[in-house]
């Protein structure tokens, strides 16, 4: 075993818009270090059970329970590939963080739960490496909202003291964490709504595609502000933090029951909902955020050329993304995990109560060994 053995971790994540592995490994010693990061195509098949899932339907907890082996197998196999590609041994690897891929989020209500598949234990077994999974629930039970867990991890890379940031990560929903220059200050964030799932969702019921490349089919239509004025009503835009949603709120659904009313074309629903997604998120960030002075931008939605352009033209700051201050924007959040995997067995808190509303700070994840 090499002396970077115990500082050495992967990070793996499917994340909201299920598009992929997002894997990154780290070092991780006094500074947090990037290695390596990939994103590796989820078998169609599988990926469409993981869709499938996050909605209610029929034999749920057979399909959930062979999603849930089959992901782990997948993930720990990913892993596999991953570091033979590095060319690191993963003896040389302290741990696995893996979050997995969530197939229901429930954080208010009577029974508050959040449920995130991709066995650990076929993880393990796959690469023979330490496994800290199952991140969110503990922040649940502490009365959290369980998400977003990313914003510390924000914090470690991006907070200086010369200037008020806000990081903002678009995945299948949209989250910012604010960073006040005054380290003394809490961190804070929350969900501000959607991402790029709405827009996924469409452009796959309408054209049959994954996503809107660039942006170029919303960018061919107009938004209707009528339509617009109708989805900026839901109630959870309102709410004030902590708070979070997903693909159990954002979906489909959701969307048809708001344009019933109006005879928008599809390429004009796309525009809108482009309009949806930046709005929101720089609503959120003039409310809770009005003293910002850069807005970073991570994940998918950042290579979405029409959002980044309508998101400059909507914020109160300069628009940057990460990779333009050394931090690939694709592995963020998966090293946010990887992260946290590190700090599990240091025995660290992993939560971030002002962004949760949990009762304190909390040891996350549980740690399946070899």
């Amino acid at each position: 075993m090499t002396s970077h053995a115990a500082n050495r971790y992967v990070g793996v994540i499917t994340g909201t818009s299920v598009d992929g592995l997002d894997l990154a490994l780290l070092e991780i010693d006094e500074h947090i270090r990037f290695l390596r990061t990939e994103t590796v195509p989820l078998e169609t098949t599988l990926r469409d059970q993981l869709l499938a899932l996050g909605q209610p339907g029929p034999d749920e907890i057979d399909r959930l329970g062979a999603a849930d082996q089959q992901l782990g197998l997948a993930i720990g196999r990913g892993i596999n590939r991953f570091l033979e590609a590095a060319d690191i041994d993963g003896k040389d690897v302290a741990a696995i963080g893996s979050h997995g891929q969530t197939v229901r989020h429930r954080p208010d209500g009577a029974a508050p739960f959040t449920m995130q598949i991709g066995d650990p234990n076929q993880i393990t077994e796959t690469t023979g490496i330490a496994c800290v999974a199952d991140f969110r629930r503990r922040d649940m039970a502490a009365g959290g909202q369980g998400a977003p867990l990313v914003p510390p991890f924000h914090a470690a890379l991006f907070r200086v003291a010369a200037e008020h940031r806000v990081i903002a990560n678009i995945g299948g929903i949209s989250n910012i964490t604010v960073l006040s220059r005054d380290g003394s200050n809490p961190v804070s964030g929350f969900d501000t709504g959607p991402g790029n799932g709405l827009m996924d969702a469409w452009i796959d019921h309408c054209r049959s595609e994954p996503f809107d490349a660039d942006g170029s089919w919303a960018a061919s239509g107009h938004c209707d502000q009528s339509l617009l004025n109708q989805m900026l009503a839901d109630p959870y835009l309102s709410r004030q933090p902590p708070k979070s949603t997903g693909r159990e709120h954002y979906n489909l659904a959701w969307l048809t029951d708001r344009r019933g009313a109006f005879s928008t074309s599809n390429v004009d629903v796309q525009a809108t909902l482009l309009d949806f997604t930046a709005s929101t998120l720089c609503a959120a960030i003039k409310r809770w955020a009005p003293n910002s002075q850069r807005l970073l931008v991570c994940g998918g939605g950042r290579n979405n050329k029409a959002l980044m352009n309508r998101l400059a033209s909507l914020a109160p700051c300069p628009v940057e993304t990460t990779d333009q201050h050394g931090v690939d924007g694709d592995g963020l959040e998966a090293a946010a995990f990887a992260w946290l995997a590190h700090r599990r067995l240091q025995g660290l808190s992993g939560n971030e109560p002002a962004v949760s509303g949990a009762r304190g700070s909390r040891i996350l994840g549980a740690v399946y060994r070899p």
